[in-house]
């Protein structure tokens, strides 16, 4: 029985070498032994090939590495063993890369070419799925399910030295490959949005300064009001129409006489006249104030001609 375990978890004759080393070994020992002793590589992963290894992928829900205080490998360690066992070709992986439907199938095709390829490998095909952004889950140590993206999963493995626990190759730095001319420079595609965006608002104003600045009339036609202006203006009560008598007062009375225009614009010599005829008035009226010595002056007058008619009239009647 032994010997018939270690025939089942034996690499195939004819797999290469990868990082000079068996692929296996690439997972460290403690959790391949885990996974070779789980009932999920003993039942589903036997005898497993590359074209059915597709049917495996496409029934995965979540990633993960081991969990748990027993240290469980997860399904998607036990088929990346598998991936790394059979060694599939890469014509089967890069389809797995390239699969929009089935986003589990993609992170297992991205995790084994992480383990197995070259640094420009892993940037030229990982790097375009920094635009997907669709949510997988991932069992943590503990067992408990946590969300996360798939650019951010791809992130990890381009990143990070430990993804899944499982210890990633290195891999050279994109800068020193752009130094070398061997990679070209990331451009994302949030980058090219806002360059869009730029260039649009940039036609925009140049269409703006373009366009000659014509005035409305109703604005050229508008006065600013002066405050003296503004009082005088009238109050929505006062807008009403006046009756036709009123209208009738008000015309009489601000239509200007011959005189009062007179008045308005004298000539010297009406102005000299008009003075002398003041002072005349003046004297006049003074003359003929009220005295008490006056006023008694007449009495005494009256009284005497009262006195002297009496006598006439006594006279004539004795004659």
């Amino acid at each position: 029985r032994a010997a018939y375990q270690i025939m089942a978890n034996r690499t195939v004759k004819d797999a290469q070498s990868v990082k000079g080393t068996n692929p296996q070994h690439l997972v460290e020992k403690i959790i391949r032994s885990r996974v070779y002793d789980c009932k999920y590589w003993k039942e589903e992963c036997f005898a497993l090939t590359a074209e059915l290894l597709v049917d495996k992928a496409m029934g995965l829900d979540h990633i993960g590495g081991v969990y748990g205080g027993n240290v469980k490998p997860t399904d998607f360690v036990c088929l990346v063993l598998k991936m790394l066992q059979i060694q599939p070709s890469k014509d089967i992986i890069i389809e797995f890369i390239k699969n929009p439907d089935y986003k589990y199938v993609r992170a297992l095709g991205t995790m084994y070419l992480r383990l197995i390829g070259t640094s420009l490998e892993c940037y030229n095909y990982l790097e375009p799925l920094y635009n997907d952004y669709r949510r997988i889950k991932m069992k943590n140590k503990l067992g408990v399910m946590e969300l996360l993206h798939m650019d951010e999963y791809v992130d990890q493995l381009l990143t990070q030295e430990r993804v899944c626990d499982v210890i990633l190759p290195r891999i050279q730095k994109r800068h020193i490959l752009e130094q070398l001319e061997q990679l070209e420079p990331r451009v994302s595609a949030l980058e090219e949005d806002l360059s869009d965006v730029e260039s649009e608002e940039e036609e925009e104003e140049e269409d703006k300064k373009s366009r000659p600045r014509s005035r409305s009339p109703e604005r050229g036609g508008r006065r600013s009001l002066s405050p003296r202006s503004k009082r005088r203006s009238k109050s929505p009560r006062g807008s009403r129409s006046p009756s036709p008598s009123h209208r009738r007062r008000r015309k009489s009375s601000r239509s200007p006489t011959p005189d009062h225009h007179h008045h308005r614009s004298p000539s010297p010599t009406s102005k000299r006249q008009h003075r002398h005829s003041r002072k005349r008035s003046h004297s006049r009226s003074r003359s003929r104030s009220y005295s008490p010595h006056r006023s008694h002056h007449h009495s005494d007058k009256r009284e005497r001609d009262s006195d002297r008619r009496e006598r006439d009239t006594s006279d004539k009647r004795d004659t």
